[in-house]
C-alpha cells in the first residue's frame, strides 16, 4: 500500500518525530507549571555558609548581611529567595513569575524551564519551515483567499519564535553569569548585592556556572 511505501522511504519518520516533539513540549509545559519551583517551607531554616549546590551563600557575600524574615510568609528567607505576590510563597533562587505558566520559575524548575524553551523553539522552527514551504506566492486575490490561513499561521509562528528565542538567549546569558532575572533587574534594591564589593558575587566563571546550573 501507499502507507507501507512511504514508511519504507522514511517519509513517515519526520511527521512522527514532529508529533513526539509537540507531545514532549506539552508534557514539559504541564510539568514546569505544576511543579514546586522551590517554595520556602515554614519549618526550613537556612544555616550560614550552607551551600545547596546553587551558590546560595558564598564567601564573597558580606558576612554582616542578615537573612531577613518575610513579612508575608513569616519564614526566614534564604539568600537569593524572594516572596511572590501572585503565588503567595517565598521561592528559592527566585527568577521570575511566568504568566504563561502561571507559576514561578525558581531553584527547582528553572533547568526544566530551559529545556521546555529549547523544545518549544525546535517545534516552532520546524512548524515555521513547514508553513513557509507550503506558500507559493502569487499576486492575486484568489491566491490570498486560499492561503490566508497558512499565511496567518506562519506570521504567528514567526512572532512566537522571536519571543521564545529572545527568552532562551537572555536566560542562557543570565545563567552563564550565575544571576537571575530578579537580581539583574533589581540589583540596586537587593541588600546582598548592593553591599557587595563585587558586581556579581555569585559569578564563578561561565563553565562552572553552567555546570552547576544544569548538572
Amino acid at each position: 500500500s501507499d502507507l507501507q511505501k512511504q514508511e519504507e522511504r522514511g517519509e513517515l519518520l519526520q511527521p512522527l518525530i514532529f508529533v513526539l516533539l509537540v507531545l514532549c513540549s506539552v508534557l514539559l509545559y504541564f510539568k514546569v507549571s505544576l511543579m514546586d519551583p522551590g517554595f520556602v517551607k515554614p519549618e526550613e531554616e537556612v544555616k550560614e555558609g550552607e551551600d545547596k549546590g546553587q551558590g546560595v551563600v558564598i564567601p564573597q557575600v558580606p558576612g554582616d548581611i542578615k537573612l531577613r524574615h518575610c513579612g508575608y510568609c513569616l519564614v526566614k528567607q534564604p539568600m537569593r529567595a524572594r516572596h511572590c505576590q501572585l503565588c503567595q510563597h517565598c521561592v528559592r533562587r527566585y527568577d521570575h513569575h511566568c504568566p504563561w505558566l502561571e507559576n514561578c520559575v525558581g531553584e527547582r524548575n528553572h533547568p526544566l524551564f530551559m529545556v521546555y524553551l529549547s523544545v518549544q523553539l525546535v517545534v516552532l522552527l520546524w512548524g515555521g519551515h513547514v508553513a513557509w514551504s507550503g506558500l507559493c506566492f502569487e499576486q492575486s486575490w484568489e491566491w490570498l483567499q486560499h492561503n490566508i490561513f497558512l499565511l496567518v499561521s506562519f506570521l504567528l509562528i514567526f512572532i512566537f519564535t522571536i519571543v521564545v528565542l529572545l527568552l532562551l538567549v537572555s536566560h542562557l546569558y543570565l545563567i552563564s553569569c550565575n544571576t537571575t532575572t530578579w537580581e539583574f533587574m533589581s540589583h540596586h534594591r537587593i541588600s546582598y548585592l548592593r553591599h557587595s564589593e563585587l558586581e556579581n558575587p555569585f559569578d564563578q566563571g561561565i563553565i562552572l556556572n553552567l555546570w552547576r546550573f544544569f548538572c
